[in-house]
């Protein structure tokens, strides 16, 4: 086990920066995600931290030591990749025992490790066989039993199940929460899919652009995101999003005037200085209860998911994206139906022009009702 610390690390490919700024500290036994839309860097950051990149600026430290200048061996490092680049004429056994062979560790010493590897991840009864005679879940066991033979002091995951169906990322998603929880090691898991962040981690690294976005546990960055990029991405489905004109309304916090729905109260600050802003109004599917409207009043329903245990209800929006709300199923609702919504006013969110985040004040929960004139 290994604690990990990001000092202003920059990267860059010719006149493209990649990496910007970023500093982190993720500690001893932590298991840390980074998550981000593709292409914001986050398997970038990952092989800088294994050695696989050069660190343009900044200092990359491992137990207190810099280790910018050292191998990925050096570092006590041990990666499990997207593919599950096994050799295909070696058996699970000698997949498992490679890195240790090149080591050049003692016969009884590689035994011993693949064995008790292959024990932790159930492939024990699986050591004879070739990787083309096991499953996709298995393989990835098997290529995480590689870089864990090793006795890695940090174990890094760059999208390990994107190759993997629906049921096996589950299955092996489990299995990786459980490996964690067994060994205690520090791993760094890096994905697209925020689904895998929210059950995986300890703590999220959220990247935009190179740049950290914000870092939290699951719980606060989905329940206070700091900008709406984060309460965008983190999510599913993602936030509702509607423009709004807002006012200061002393210690209550702001009034807003949403397009179709009319003006509410909401315990949220507008920025300092300002008693009148044009700010973007957010509230979560499972915020927004439907209720059956009258006539023409409300919103219509354009489609209706069922999924079992809960529905999804699809609404006709004054402005950009359909608005879905979560319900109970089966929902009392069908395609062509109006409802009204009705929402906690401190279970909304509202983001400035630039995005971020503006702070709560104390504020009575009592809900307002919300329907379209």
């Amino acid at each position: 086990m290994a604690s990990v610390m990001l000092e202003k690390v920059n990267k860059r490919f010719g006149s493209t920066r990649v990496i910007e700024d970023v500093s982190l500290d993720i500690g001893d036994g932590e298991f840390v995600v980074f998550v981000g839309p593709s292409g914001c860097g986050k398997s970038t950051l990952l092989r800088l931290i294994a050695g696989l990149e050069s660190i343009t600026h900044g200092d990359l430290n491992i137990d207190g030591q810099r280790v910018n200048h050292l191998t990925p061996p050096e570092r006590g490092i041990g990666m499990v990749f997207q593919s599950y680049a096994l050799y295909p004429h070696m058996s699970v056994y000698d997949n498992i025992a490679f890195g240790l062979k090149l080591a050049k560790s003692d016969r009884q010493t590689v035994d011993e490790r693949v064995r008790q590897t292959a024990k932790i991840l159930q492939l024990d009864g699986l050591l004879d066989r070739l990787p083309k005679a096991l499953s996709g879940g298995q393989r990835q066991r098997v290529a995480i039993g590689r870089a864990m033979a090793r006795e890695p002091k940090i174990l890094l995951f760059d999208e390990p199940l994107s190759n993997l169906d629906a049921a096996l990322r589950v299955q092996t998603r489990n299995e990786i929460a459980h490996l964690h929880e067994r060994l205690g090691s520090t791993m760094i898991y890096v994905t697209h899919d925020q689904v895998e962040a929210m059950t995986l981690a300890d703590r999220i690294v959220v990247l935009r652009a190179g740049h950290v976005e914000q870092t939290g546990s699951p719980r606060e960055l989905y329940e206070q995101p700091a900008s709406r990029f984060v309460a965008g991405f983190i999510g599913s489905p993602k936030m509702n999003f509607l423009s709004v004109a807002a006012r200061a309304e002393g210690d209550a916090g702001c009034r807003i005037s949403i397009p179709g729905l009319g003006e509410h109260v909401l315990p949220r600050q507008l920025p300092a200085g300002e008693r009148e802003a044009s700010l973007t109004l957010g509230v979560r599917p499972e915020h927004l209860a439907p209720v059956a409207a009258e006539g023409e009043a409300g919103f219509k329903i354009l489609n209706v998911e069922y999924l079992g245990s809960e529905a999804y209800l699809y609404l006709e929006a004054p402005e950009g994206e359909a608005l879905v709300c979560r319900t109970e199923a089966p929902a009392p609702f069908a395609r062509g139906d109006r409802v009204t919504l009705d929402f906690a006013p401190h279970r909304a969110h509202l983001f400035d022009q630039e995005g971020r985040a503006l702070p709560p004040v104390d504020a009575s929960e009592t809900r307002v009702s919300a329907t379209m004139s």
